[in-house]
């Protein structure tokens, strides 16, 4: 599909079939319905919810997470802060360990009027911030990452590193808080661990809410989040806020564990058939890795989907057909191993749907979706890079 990029949506002149493929499909309503589940979930737990923006990175996007008002928002680039900044979101989170090397951008999105917090777990990167600060005279908002199940960066509930940094940061009147992702919860597929991942990352937050507050220290933000902990908590006493990102789209990963249903996965990459191998059992499509990625992320779980499941342009899985091979522009569709089902007719020039492993992912690979809007089709575009 050629259109050119802008920083608004704008209505494409054709039909569907008249796009070029691949393209990134967007299915409107079924974001809406995955947005409105977990701000309804927050709403019943009584705790604001930090969307993460990496997912989706458009602002046609975020600005339906915001019906009345801009933020506040999670980022995990620089370049979205700059973007969402430009779009009047003024309340953000940068929740990527900061390098020193980056701070001369925060300062300058701090400048524009963006209150913007920085992650950190480590005495190098406090002193390295408050030099920065002091020499700029910023006021630059820090929060400690806390590691709750071993998945990612973080320092562990106990170490004495947290309250010396914290101190170090106060000192300077740049402490703000905690906090933490519960990686490992997208390794639970029944509801009762997803439940007790929950449960600890809440559990942990604020334990060491409760170290820094003894030490003298205060702790204004206990941000905790993912998506599966996000869906699964029942209890979110002592957290001030939670994150979630892929939520917006969903995904085969979140659908392998339970946290949506494959029909509620929004987006889709939109391939044509363009061969066929039949001593080989397969169909060639022009969707390679290039616009699948190379996310594999459903290999270990109880249904490994290859690259993508391979649905009908109308949204219904063909029966265990998935992407089982990817080279830089093609795309090899097969039947799952071991499975009776046979190929279905697919001739040359017919197009597929193919559900994503990963919804980061594979929407990093597109310049921006293409979304039916009642009679009209759209483009939304998205930011890439760093």
């Amino acid at each position: 599909m050629s259109t050119t990029h802008s920083e608004q949506g704008a209505k494409l002149m054709m039909n569907l079939a008249d796009l070029t493929t691949p393209y990134l499909l967007l299915d409107p309503d079924k974001m809406r319905a995955n947005i409105a589940r977990l701000q309804s979930h927050m709403a019943d737990l009584n705790v604001p919810l930090r969307p993460h923006v990496k997912t989706a990175k458009s602002v046609d996007i975020v600005r339906r997470l915001f019906p009345t008002g801009s933020g506040p928002i999670t980022v995990s680039t620089l370049k979205e802060a700059e973007y969402f900044g430009a779009h009047g979101f003024d309340d953000m989170t940068y929740a990527v360990g900061i390098s020193p090397d980056k701070l001369p951008r925060v300062a300058r999105l701090i400048r524009s009027g963006v209150r913007l917090s920085v992650l950190l777990d480590s005495k190098a990167q406090a002193e390295a911030v408050v030099a920065f600060a002091k020499r700029d005279n910023l006021a630059l908002p820090v929060l400690i990452e806390i590691d709750c199940d071993g998945e990612r960066a973080g320092l562990r509930q106990g170490d004495g590193k947290i309250v010396e940094i914290a101190r170090i940061l106060h000192e300077n009147k740049q402490f703000m808080g905690i906090l933490m992702h519960a990686g490992g919860s997208y390794h639970c597929p029944d509801k009762a661990a997803k439940e007790a991942a929950a449960e600890h990352e809440r559990e942990t937050a604020v334990a060491v809410r409760d170290e820094l507050l003894a030490a003298g220290l205060p702790c204004d933000v206990v941000s905790v989040g993912s998506t599966p902990t996000a869906h699964f908590a029942k209890d979110l006493t002592g957290v001030t806020e939670v994150r979630a990102g892929v939520y917006v789209f969903h995904d085969l990963v979140m659908a392998g564990i339970h946290v949506c249903k494959l029909e509620d996965i929004a987006i889709s990459v939109v391939a044509t058939v363009i061969g066929h191998r039949p001593d080989k059992g397969w169909i060639m499509t022009d969707a390679g890795w290039m616009a699948l990625s190379r996310d594999r992320g459903t290999a270990k779980q109880e249904v490994d989907q290859g690259y993508g499941l391979v649905c009908a342009m109308d949204g219904t899985p063909y029966t265990d057909l998935i992407v089982t091979n990817t080279s830089q522009e093609h795309g090899v569709l097969s039947i799952r191993k071991g499975s009776k089902a046979k190929l279905p007719k697919l001739e040359v020039g017919s197009k597929v749907r193919i559900l994503p492993n990963h919804a980061c992912a594979t929407a990093s690979q597109f310049d921006g979706y293409v979304v039916p809007d009642g009679d009209d089709l759209v483009y939304w575009p998205r930011i890439n890079g760093w």
